[in-house]
């Protein structure tokens, strides 16, 4: 059987936006090669079934999004500085209503931790390692000077992390998009107080 040829990123992409829209569950394979352009037979043969769609595109969604973080700190300004442009970001993303803009990681986590345990594993892997990047920041801008306060920098990290989870959570019921900042402004403050 010959390999089916195709874009695999645009594939993994156009996927994610179909989970992300209608969740796991209710993302039938029609949707699928619909969203893909790919015939079915084309998606058994290169991701298994459904789920290792659903995996390959999480892996995808961690690439972009760890590579979009890493966009924010590789300009010459201080790192509070990209954390704010990061956060900020985030606010954007909420306010757009863009389905595409959801957390990937965090719908599918909702949604399939207590019926597949590598999902849950696979994906809280990813996050803790976007907690350690966070906690790398902060600690990168104890050491320049920017940041003076002595909570630990894993501690500050999980508290962003929190917080991102809250204002997406609260973004979906509360859609102003200036009370979306406010909150998103007091998470920076707290995070930058001694």
């Amino acid at each position: 059987m010959r390999n089916a040829e195709f874009d695999r990123e645009q594939v993994l992409r156009a996927a994610m936006n179909a989970f992300l829209h209608k969740g796991y569950a209710k993302t039938s394979m029609q949707a699928l090669t619909k969203a893909t352009g790919l015939h079915p037979g084309s998606i058994y043969c290169a991701f298994e079934n459904k789920r290792g769609l659903l995996l390959a595109s999480l892996e995808q969604y961690k690439q972009d999004r760890n590579d979009e973080f890493q966009q924010f700190f590789i300009q010459e300004r201080p790192v509070l500085d990209s954390l704010k442009a990061y956060i900020d970001n985030i606010v954007t993303e909420c306010n757009s209503c863009d389905t595409a803009k959801a957390c990937l990681l965090t719908k599918s986590l909702s949604e399939l931790a207590e019926q597949d345990e590598s999902i849950k594993i696979f994906i809280s892997e990813v996050l803790e390692q976007w907690q350690q990047s966070l906690s790398a920041k902060f600690e990168q801008a104890k050491k320049l000077g920017e940041l003076t306060t002595t909570k630990d920098s894993k501690h500050l990290a999980r508290y962003l992390v929190m917080g991102i989870y809250g204002l997406r959570t609260f973004a979906h019921t509360h859609p102003q998009s200036a009370v979306i900042q406010q909150l998103a402004d007091q998470l920076y403050e707290d995070l930058c107080r001694e």
